[in-house]
């Protein structure tokens, strides 16, 4: 894969077409649950800028982008209770890139819960409305 696709599911995504658990967004930035989480409160963050990776983005819009991730992050563990977080991003299918649309993985961590394995299943829609519902409240405050 060689030019950014703008029919990628995380275009869809800012584009409508498909929905999400959303939690932040900005006019550069877009916040939500991941569909297959690794833990609770597995959230992505994605630049807004078509980019498929790293380096296919401005460098103003990777700001823009770890801004939000430093942002969320803390926040989202408080939500979810855990004691750390894993910050993750892939470049390239080799990599682990599954969606050629760059993104940062928010992963928070509990002492002694292992990760799920990556894509291994969906997560219950009520799951993650509820997920979605306690760490939209923390942004809150």
């Amino acid at each position: 894969m060689t030019a950014y696709d703008p029919d990628n599911i995380f275009a869809k995504i800012l584009k409508g077409e498909i929905p999400c658990h959303k939690l932040y967004e900005d006019e550069d930035t877009l916040a939500f649950l991941d569909i297959m989480p690794r833990t609770e409160g597995h959230a992505l963050v994605i630049t807004k800028e078509p980019a498929m990776d790293l380096f296919g983005v401005s460098q103003e819009g990777l700001g823009k982008l770890m801004t939000v991730v430093q942002s969320l992050a803390p926040k989202i563990k408080k939500a979810v209770g855990a004691e750390g977080v894993l910050i993750q991003q892939f470049n390239g299918a080799v990599a682990g890139q599954t969606v050629f649309h760059l993104h940062v993985h928010i992963v928070p961590r509990k002492e002694g819960v292992p990760l799920r394995p990556e894509g291994a299943a969906m997560a219950d829609p009520e799951g993650l409305k509820a997920t979605a519902e306690k760490i939209r409240a923390v942004l809150g405050e």
